[in-house]
């Protein structure tokens, strides 16, 4: 009589093997997907208040109330050299979008694509934290 190979794996060894990484991926994903959406909304709170300040500090400097950003492109977040706030800030996060003019001692509002939509658009104070 031959002996049985026994090399391999059978088959509910291999499905229960697949079992068990679907649930670690069920429950690493959404954990994953919070990380990420922390960290874009730290960002741009992070890009607001050095906004926000570079807003103060050229109301200070010029005594203009409107302080020109410029249309800050979402794909790389350079700053436009003709806006004034160039002198300030020369690049955002990539992604976060803030609007073109903001005047001083007002809030303004910014926001990130990648965010849900219920979070993608905030108010910021005047000091750059967020009001809603």
């Amino acid at each position: 009589m031959k002996a049985r190979n026994t090399k391999g794996f059978t088959l509910v060894e291999i499905m229960i093997v697949v079992v068990i990484i679907g649930l670690l991926a069920a429950m690493a994903i959404p954990a994953f997907q919070k990380v990420r959406q922390n960290s874009i909304e730290k960002t741009l709170a992070n890009d607001a208040r050095q906004i926000a300040s570079a807003a103060n500090q050229y109301y200070l400097e010029s005594g203009g109330s409107i302080f020109v950003l410029g249309a800050i492109p979402a794909t790389n977040g350079l700053v436009p050299t003709s806006g004034s706030l160039y002198e300030y800030v020369r690049q955002v996060s990539r992604g976060n979008v803030f609007p073109v003019s903001i005047f001083a001692g007002s809030p303004f509002t910014g926001g990130n694509a990648a965010l849900p939509a219920g979070s993608s658009v905030n108010t910021f104070s005047t000091d750059g934290q967020k009001l809603n």
